[in-house]
């Protein structure tokens, strides 16, 4: 039998003022000859601009872009606005269950403008929220940013040139392919992306969503997560479903961090496991024949 692996892996508010002062003589009242001045304008960040850093915080003070095509570490995909009872009480906090409709509309447009699902890449997604100032001042945005990620394991964004519009549409560097799993002991350490043409034991096979549990639950449930990265890849392979599979593959799982996790982040993302012989081409739809039990 084989085993499986887990791998556990804001604005402020700029007030502007404006309006210009006519000399006029004074005719006795010192009201009427004041102009209205217009209401002032909260800062919100510009959607669709590349950010030479990453805060969970954007302050106006500070706040810069730069060109896409130049060095960059995120992009700012979407700018959305809290609703409901999220605009009543005080701002939503990083990893708090208050960030889970803003992170359920921030994956549904980094889907739409990558062409794919962002956690089956070197890919990693982050809210950036207002200052408390700016929020107690009315501002109620919060802005969806992407950034390139080193590998699977190391999730700390990286510099890149270039939008990432369109990044997952057909061939590219940034998906997850077949993977050598370097192990201490029984342990797994990291993974080694490979060619898949190349000698190795880990393919990717696809993300499901674990909506069901709490973390604390997740993290106790190593064996239901197993099985449905089993189903994910008995569909990949185009293998049976069934008491065999355990003797065709194993599986290995990545999931959220527990702040990811709260905020609703539910992907889990599975990977194909091969510890009794290495694979030189891609599992998918290899058949019976070509992931035979063992």
């Amino acid at each position: 039998m084989r085993r499986w692996l887990v791998a556990l892996v804001l604005a402020g508010a700029a007030v502007t003022m404006g309006g210009c002062f006519q000399q006029n003589r004074a005719d006795g009242d010192l009201v009427d000859d004041w102009p209205v001045l217009p209401a002032p304008q909260l800062f919100v960040p510009a959607t669709g601009s590349c950010l030479p850093r990453i805060t969970p915080v954007v302050q106006a003070s500070t706040y810069d872009t730069v060109d896409c095509a130049r060095s960059h570490l995120a992009e700012a995909i979407h700018v959305g606005v809290f609703t409901g009872a999220a605009t009543r009480g005080p701002r939503p906090e990083p990893g708090s269950s208050a960030l889970r409709p803003a992170r359920a509309e921030c994956d549904q447009r980094a889907r739409e403008v990558l062409g794919g699902d962002w956690h089956s890449a070197r890919l990693t997604l982050n809210i950036a929220l207002p200052s408390l100032t700016a929020w107690n001042s009315g501002a109620r945005w919060f802005r969806c940013d992407l950034s390139e990620t080193d590998s699977i394991d190391n999730t700390r964004p990286v510099n890149r040139t270039g939008s990432l519009r369109g990044a997952m549409i057909g061939d590219n560097p940034l998906s997850h392919r077949c993977f050598d799993p370097k192990l201490i002991g029984k342990n797994l350490n990291y993974m080694a992306p490979v060619l898949c043409s190349e000698p190795h034991r880990a393919e990717f096979v696809g993300v499901y969503l674990e909506k069901d549990l709490t973390w604390e639950q997740f993290t106790k449930a190593n064996q239901q997560v197993h099985r449905r990265c089993m189903a994910l890849i008995a569909s990949f392979a185009e293998v049976p479903n069934n008491a065999d599979l355990p003797y065709r593959a194993g599986s290995i799982f990545y999931p959220p961090s527990q702040r990811e996790w709260e905020e609703g982040d539910r992907g889990i993302r599975c990977f194909l496991w091969s510890d009794d012989r290495k694979l030189t081409r891609s599992m998918r739809g290899a058949g019976p024949e070509g992931l035979p039990t063992i």
